[in-house]
């Protein structure tokens, strides 16, 4: 089905080409969903049809040895609840200025005046803000400045993980972040990034070193007042990514973070800010993982994106919190807040993201097409599982004139879980020439699985073209048949038709994240992804 949704236009004729922000993007990636198992494994049936056997196949067996073991840290955490105090201790413990104290004061007191949104698909028991710790940090403090002073058994935590910090294997090309609970633990390649003028640190170090460039951007994007939770971690955040590229420059590697909760009723509350001045470029990839606790965890971030004049920003993201056990107990509750803005002309944001863990998520990475010429692309799988809820989606604000926006949404919905994806594209009065392509497909897989779609489109100018393209497929038995005449397995079949559902988002990930997102398709449909 598709539908132009713009006044005295009946025709569809094609949009924008939109540019890869790498050469090697005009390649297709040939990416396919490899089976655990080989064609004549005995142990996998070719005849069962029942939800049960689906359920088997997609059952995430490796999660707890890969990622959901916890780590014996030493570690201070403050005592439990919300409160002005609570603001002000972890502003004392960061030893920040008194105007973030401020900004933090602010933030609560909006806070306390607004009620916690229920219009999403997700369905949860309340949350009790009390009962939460909002900062836990290792008592060894990490020395930032320098790999070789910091804690070993960190080091080797991260190691683990797959994350290696330390100057041996760390990554070669791809500057990391690590943050544990409510601090950051390391950085890499700072000394190299200084070298053509990038700041890449944690926004603690931010805060006190280029307070300048912290209290002209923060908030700027995303205020303190714009939603419920934006406004939670406004008032407790603790501890997240900063990243300035100066003109004229592109950022000689990517960055990334790696987020990490390891302790039990611990919140983790980052926050992330990353400005491309005029003419500068950078990519960004972004990954998570947490333990397999019994009880829920919150994560409640805000990311900040800010683009000068012809810069570009590319952010990905491979989210893999703990999605809960098969009986939905358990898991992070993913409330994020996600937003770039274009606020120059000719810039460009794109946002890429897989999201496969998570006990429920909620968040629209958005892009705001304030300046003429801007560009916003927005690409996303989103595969639930047993009981897990995903309201995900974009927003996409054309405010300026030939402003061009581009959306593309996979949602994979399996055992009794929900995929919702919740759209808006908006273009205002001035927006003359905007355009805009949404694609928004959703599978099913076995009969208790739900998926969702809600567009929004509002368009105030009579010279926008604007496209949504929707679909609704289901894996059926006569497709598996199809497949097992061939000899081929239940595993292998639903891998390659997932595979190819998915191409398209695949195909814009950075090719850094190919080892992650292997992983994380190999956990959640025991085969891989290559």
């Amino acid at each position: 089905m598709s539908s132009l949704l713009s006044n005295g236009v009946s025709t569809l004729s094609p949009l924008h080409n939109f540019k890869p922000y790498n050469n090697h993007r005009n390649q297709t990636k040939l990416l396919k969903v490899r089976a655990n198992v080989g064609y004549d494994q005995p142990n996998i049936s070719t005849t069962t049809t029942s939800d049960d056997k689906i359920r088997e196949i997609l059952r995430n067996r490796d999660y707890d040895k890969k990622f959901g073991f916890t780590f014996d840290i030493d570690s201070f955490s403050i005592p439990k609840g919300l409160s002005v105090e609570t603001v002000r201790l972890i502003s004392t413990l960061k030893e920040e200025p008194d105007w973030m104290l401020q900004f933090r004061l602010n933030a609560y007191e909006k806070f306390l005046r607004m009620k916690e949104p229920n219009w999403s698909d997700n369905i949860y028991p309340p949350i009790n803000f009390q009962d939460l710790c909002y900062y836990s940090a290792p008592k060894k403090k990490p020395s930032l400045n320098s790999l070789e002073e910091a804690d070993p058994e960190l080091l080797r935590y991260f190691d683990k993980l797959g994350v290696p910090l330390n100057e041996q294997n760390r990554l070669a090309n791809v500057a990391v972040d690590a943050v544990l609970d409510s601090v950051s633990i390391a950085t890499t390649h700072r000394k190299t990034l200084e070298k053509s003028g990038v700041i890449f640190c944690s926004i603690s170090e931010a805060v006190r070193e280029y307070p300048d460039l912290v209290k002209k951007y923060l908030g700027r994007v995303v205020p303190s007042e714009d939603n419920y939770y934006a406004a939670l971690n406004s008032a407790v955040f603790s501890d997240g990514s900063f990243c300035y590229i100066p003109k004229d420059t592109k950022c000689p590697m990517q960055i990334s973070t790696y987020f990490r909760i390891n302790a039990l009723e611990t919140g983790q509350f980052e926050r992330t800010l990353i400005v491309a001045d005029d003419r500068s470029s950078v990519e960004y990839l972004e990954g998570c993982t947490a333990p397999s606790y019994d009880k829920n965890q919150l994560h409640a971030a805000v990311v900040e994106l800010y683009c000068g004049e012809g810069a570009e920003i590319k952010y990905s993201t491979v989210q893999n919190w703990y999605a809960g056990d098969e009986e939905g107990k358990g898991g992070i509750y993913n409330f994020v807040t996600k937003r770039g803005l274009c606020a120059g002309a000719r810039s460009k944001i794109s946002w890429t993201q897989v999201e496969t863990g998570s006990a429920i998520t909620w968040k629209y990475p958005s892009v705001v097409l304030e300046g003429d010429d801007t560009i916003g692309e927005f690409y996303s799988v989103a595969l639930t599982n047993n009981y897990q809820q995903a309201d995900t989606g974009t927003k996409m604000i054309h405010k300026g004139k030939n402003t061009k926006s581009r959306i593309v949404s996979k949602g994979i919905s399996v055992g009794h879980s929900k995929n919702c994806y919740r759209g808006l594209v908006q273009v205002q009065s001035k927006a003359e020439n905007a355009r805009n392509s949404s694609q928004c497909d959703s599978m099913l897989i076995g009969d208790n699985a739900a998926a969702n779609t809600y567009p929004y489109i509002q368009v105030k100018n009579p010279t926008a073209r604007v496209e949504h393209e929707a679909s609704t497929s289901k894996i059926g038995e006569d497709q598996l048949f199809y497949f097992q005449q061939r000899g081929i397995d239940y595993e292998k079949a639903m891998a390659a038709m997932i595979s190819g559902f998915c191409r398209d988002v695949f195909n814009e990930l950075p090719d850094e994240f190919g080892s992650e997102v292997n992983q994380l398709m190999s956990l959640k449909l025991e085969g891989s992804v290559g």
